[in-house]
């Protein structure tokens, strides 16, 4: 609900739960009234009318009160807009006009030339912002343009405690909290992509538990470069600013005529703690951003950690029919089908299948797939080109690359110009092709090594290949989906370095690690579904030892209910496999496709963390709880602590739809009892029914 002042200088939007308020002052200053639990517009007009900025001789009365920073003026805070023209630098803007679209807010500025319209848009408790600019005057080059500023309220007695999601390649998503200090945290990604190394979202609280404490939440909805800056004043106020783009060495050009408009940069209050607001975000996600979310994604088999780049038509079809047989419902045929591909140094760029491998191209296979009763899938990465490949033989000029410099290779391959309208064109062509030759269900999109080179000769503006990028590979996602709305997609980069609102628009799942070993998988998912739900998490059930890392030795049991967390997969090489553990494959399978709504639609609760011994998470989905509990190790003999469940009605009662008991509501889970747990490093899953 969007509601106005009297004098049209107040808004609130308002929320099941949450209200924002801002505030346009007689000077023309737009400054930051509320962001926390309900108030009422007369609550917000009373907080603006309270609202007195302070004057120091070395302090700006703006600073930590002002809506959206820009740069210019008596302002010392990090600017969210840092614009230059050929005169001068900075933005003097003046308010227009604003305009109420149900409950989404517009409110227009002009500074000459340049069009500056801040949005807001309410999706429950979330919060969507993000800027457009309009330039009708000279050209103007864009240094920082972020999507929002949020300011979060003053605490002059708490410490606010920072909490963000870090890491590495097969070590993604990793939760750290800590006690945010005066000054900056930054983090971000130089390298092209969401990357490895953060997802963009961070979380702020002072004393929040898991199930109880205010949370403050932002995430941004950007593939590329981006930036997050967490800032602690010298006044203790705390502003979070993001967007596009690392630094301010210029994100675009904006000629006469033409537009930029920023990624969303969502906010979300909470007064449910930490799993209150990661619920919140689930709930968000799957009502308004992800494809098709109403629509539980199938068990698949990826053939990669079976065959690597040494495939064939008969080979997959072996593999097809194991597959088959424990319940596989999409069968996906990873990297080494097309061009010259035996190999990572050859073939990126020649999207048509090998001819001694495939000599009537994939149909005959996705025939045969569909026969068995299952979807078919298959591995791209069409932002990379090998060196040794037709297309670059071609055009060696549509890769990225500086004049005069070496070209960097990475997994002996180079990036895509994907700005150039040429190669957009080429790749749509050439994938448009593939998805019409045969009956492909599903594709898997990947993205394998980092910008290094980001140059383009000829290009009066180069650096806006690093926006530009994004969004022609946004374009050709949704044309791509335009053209074939059969299709699923799942975000890959070499595992979770592209996972961010904004391909969770345009994918059905994403690849959340490399890292198939089901105890380091814990620790990923637990961070992972800060953020984002089960619904888009793909895990997989690989072999074991676990060759592809660590060499772990796991039981099947055990890498089955890791790999249940999310949407199953599995990824090893089934013609390997004993008699006996393809039939426990196939009742696990079975489980998982019981149980498969509630952990995929469902409320989750983290129980209890991957800290070591007793780990668990709870969904509840309508009557039904599924619990899954991992016992990682005893200490000196003595059991876990019981874990007590979460979210049920304690007046109702709860059969286990395995042992036919029936428990209260508050029911306890005890090791070696209730979870079936046997020993070290053992794994269960409970479903639970309101009787």
């Amino acid at each position: 609900m969007l509601e106005i002042g009297t004098d049209g200088r107040t808004w609130i939007l308002t929320g099941p739960r949450s209200s924002y308020a801002l505030r346009l002052t007689e000077d023309g200053e737009l400054l930051h009234l509320h962001w926390g639990p309900r108030i009422a517009l007369a609550d917000a007009e009373e907080l603006a009318g309270r609202q007195r900025l302070p004057y120091w001789p070395f302090e700006a009365p703006v600073d930590g009160h002002e809506e959206y920073p820009v740069e210019g003026g008596p302002r010392f805070t990090r600017p969210a807009l840092s614009v230059r023209t050929d005169e001068r630098r900075g933005t003097e803007w003046t308010f227009r006009e604003y305009e109420a679209d149900g409950d989404e807010l517009r409110l227009r500025f002009t500074d000459g030339g340049l069009g500056i319209t801040l949005h807001y848009r309410l999706r429950d408790d979330v919060i969507e912002r993000w800027v457009t600019l309009v330039n009708d005057g000279p050209a103007v080059e864009l240094l920082r343009a972020d999507s929002a500023t949020w300011t979060l309220p003053r605490r002059t007695e708490e410490t606010w405690r920072l909490s963000q999601l870090h890491g590495r390649w097969a070590a993604e998503s990793r939760l750290v909290r800590g006690d945010l200090t005066y000054g900056e945290k930054v983090i971000g990604s130089r390298r092209g992509h969401t990357g490895h190394q953060h997802l963009p979202w961070v979380a702020l609280d002072t004393d929040a538990t898991e199930e109880h404490g205010e949370v403050y939440g932002c995430a941004l909805g950007w593939s590329g470069s981006w930036r997050i800056a967490v800032a602690q004043l010298p006044d203790a106020r705390v502003q979070i600013t993001g967007g596009a783009g690392y630094d301010e060495s210029g994100l675009l050009r904006l000629e006469t005529g033409e537009t930029f408009t920023t990624p969303v940069f969502a906010g979300l209050w909470s007064d449910g703690g930490h799993g209150g607001a990661s619920r919140a975000w689930h709930a968000y996600q799957r009502r308004y951003v992800i494809p098709d979310a109403d629509q539980d994604r199938p068990v698949l088999f990826n053939s990669w950690e079976a065959t690597e780049f040494d495939i064939s038509e008969e080979q997959q079809q072996a593999l097809a029919r194991r597959a088959a047989a424990i319940g596989v419902e999409l069968f996906v045929v990873d990297d080494g089908w097309f061009g010259a591909r035996t190999s990572d140094r050859a073939g990126l760029g020649d999207w048509t299948p090998n001819p001694d491998r495939f000599p009537k191209g994939l149909k005959p296979l996705a025939d045969s797939v569909h026969a068995l009763g299952m979807q078919f899938g298959i591995w791209v990465e069409p932002e990379m080109v090998n060196p040794d490949s037709e297309l670059y033989r071609a055009h060696p000029e549509w890769a990225q690359f500086q004049p005069g410099r070496k070209r960097t290779e990475l997994r002996n391959q180079l990036v895509l110009n994907l700005a150039r309208e040429d190669v957009q064109e080429y790749l749509w062509e050439k994938l448009d092709a593939l998805l019409s030759s045969a009956p492909i269900d599903y594709v898997k999109w990947d993205f394998n090594r980092c910008f290094t080179d980001a140059g383009w000769p000829g290009e009066p503006y180069p650096q806006k290949l690093w926006v530009e990028h994004v969004h022609a590979f946004y374009a050709l996602l949704d044309r791509l989906r335009a053209a074939h709305p059969g299709v699923a997609f799942e975000s890959c980069s070499g595992g979770g370095g592209r996972i961010d609102l904004g391909v969770m628009a345009r994918t059905d799942q994403v690849w959340t690690s490399d890292n198939t070993d089901p105890l380091d998988r814990l620790a990923i998912q637990h961070g992972f579904s800060q953020i984002h739900p089960a619904r888009t998490m793909a895990a997989w059930v690989t072999d074991s030892p676990n060759n592809q890392l660590n060499g772990r030795v796991s039981t099947l049991r055990f890498r089955f209910v890791s790999a249940m967390a999310g949407v199953l997969g599995v990824g090893g090489d089934l013609t390997e496999w004993t008699k006996e553990e393809l039939a426990e494959a196939g009742e696990w399978v079975e489980l998982y496709k019981r149980i498969r709504p509630v952990v995929q639609r469902g409320d989750l609760h983290r129980l209890r963390p991957p800290t070591g011994g007793l780990s668990a998470v709870q969904y509840i989905h309508g009557d039904e709880v599924v619990v899954l509990a991992w016992l990682q190790a005893q200490h000196y003999g003595e059991p876990p602590a019981p874990v007590r469940l979460r979210g049920l009605d304690s007046a109702e009662t709860y059969e286990c739809r395995e042992t036919g008991e029936v428990h209260r509501g508050a029911v306890l889970l005890h090791h070696g009892l209730s979870t079936g747990l046997r020993g070290d490093f053992d794994a269960t899953v409970i479903h639970l029914r309101r009787t």
